[in-house]
């Protein structure tokens, strides 16, 4: 571990989800010091984030952005974290998509053969072979390679825990901010740098608040199922499924850009049912429903890099729905982007927000 007592630490970092959690990685990989301060009853979204990542949009067949160097990344991220914290976090798995009419399967042999060869196999799967009960699945299903999901819940608290010398609870005071051009003071402890990981919180940030996110509220189901058998798989068809552990599966998920707050609908439990009746044909339970609030930027691509004024604070933000595969290669671009002045990716980088910043 580093020594984080020296009178200077090289970042503060203001939340601890997701976005926090995994900047804290590559600064720590990269030898900067830092604290992690939070509150982390302010926001449940990366508590209860399915933690999900697909590499290809089905809706129209295309690879998710920078899908390649994304998943590349990520794994092996997350493999070294979980050696580092002694804990089971990634789960690699395929991913199941239900075929409707030939000309989707056309078009899956057409891409699969053009610029999403390393996602889609072919030929094009009987389902029966796939040795699955209880699923509601079409007699011919296409499968996408380099899917998965990580356990945020187990991420996320165990790299709290293994930052414990380093990360302190309590809720962050922006006025408390004491910032020169070579030092920021916050509670009489300093540091060359701070870093704002709020999520859709950051509305209530006094230095990034010009920033309009687009925020959007999800909700998802655990259920037991102890019929339901679908290996490692996620299968999808409007919404998912995949296995927690045993007969638990999660079940996802809701958007909605109204009402933002975390409590539970009625009518996103009924939405969640209807989507679960067609994807499983057996008898569970409802174990638990949870909502949260992604931070999606109103362009849908993540915010990252330095206020426009005061050149030691920075923001990295607006990873949205799929952040577990974002976040790893943005935060290691970031730190590469603050130690070595290397390029902020174009579409990410905050300053296309700057012109609507007043001072």
């Amino acid at each position: 571990m580093l020594d984080n007592t020296n009178n200077q630490k090289d970042f503060l970092i203001v939340g601890s989800g997701l976005a926090a959690c995994t900047v804290a990685h590559i600064l720590h990989q990269n030898n900067l010091s830092f604290k992690i301060i939070s509150n982390p009853n302010l926001s449940n979204s990366s508590l209860i984030a399915p933690g999900m990542w697909n590499p290809v949009v089905f809706k129209r067949m295309l690879k998710s952005w920078k899908a390649n160097d994304l998943i590349n990344f990520l794994i092996p991220f997350y493999q070294n974290i979980e050696i580092k914290t002694n804990s089971s976090i990634l789960s690699q798995r395929l991913l199941i998509k239900n075929f409707f009419e030939q000309q989707e399967i056309d078009l899956w042999n057409k891409k699969a053969n053009e610029n999403l060869t390393e996602f889609l196999q072919t030929p094009i799967t009987f389902s029966k072979e796939l040795n699955l009960s209880e699923c509601k699945l079409t007699e011919k299903v296409g499968i996408v390679n380099k899917a998965g999901n990580i356990n945020t819940l187990q991420y996320i608290k165990a790299t709290l825990n293994y930052f414990k010398s380093f990360y302190e609870e309590q809720l962050f005071n922006h006025s408390a901010l004491k910032i020169s051009n070579n030092t920021i003071n916050y509670n009489n402890e300093n540091y060359k740098n701070v870093i704002f990981c709020e999520g859709y919180l950051v509305k209530e940030n006094p230095y990034f608040n010009f920033i309009k996110l687009k925020p959007a509220k999800g909700e998802i189901l655990n259920i037991k199922a102890e019929n339901l058998n679908i290996n490692n798989s996620i299968i999808n068809k409007d919404g998912f499924i995949f296995k927690k552990n045993n007969s638990e599966f999660i079940v996802g998920s809701t958007y909605s850009w109204d009402n933002l707050n975390e409590k539970t609908t009625e009518t996103a439990k009924t939405e969640l049912i209807n989507k679960l009746s067609q994807l499983i044909s057996c008898n569970y339970q409802i174990t638990s429903q949870l909502a949260g609030i992604r931070p999606s930027s109103s362009d849908r691509r993540p915010i990252i890099g330095p206020h426009p004024k005061f050149k030691n604070l920075f923001i990295f933000n607006g990873l949205g729905a799929k952040g577990v595969m974002l976040a790893p290669f943005l935060a290691n671009n970031f730190v590469n982007f603050y130690l070595k002045k290397e390029d902020l990716i174009e579409d990410v980088n905050v300053n296309r927000f700057y012109s609507t910043y007043n001072e």
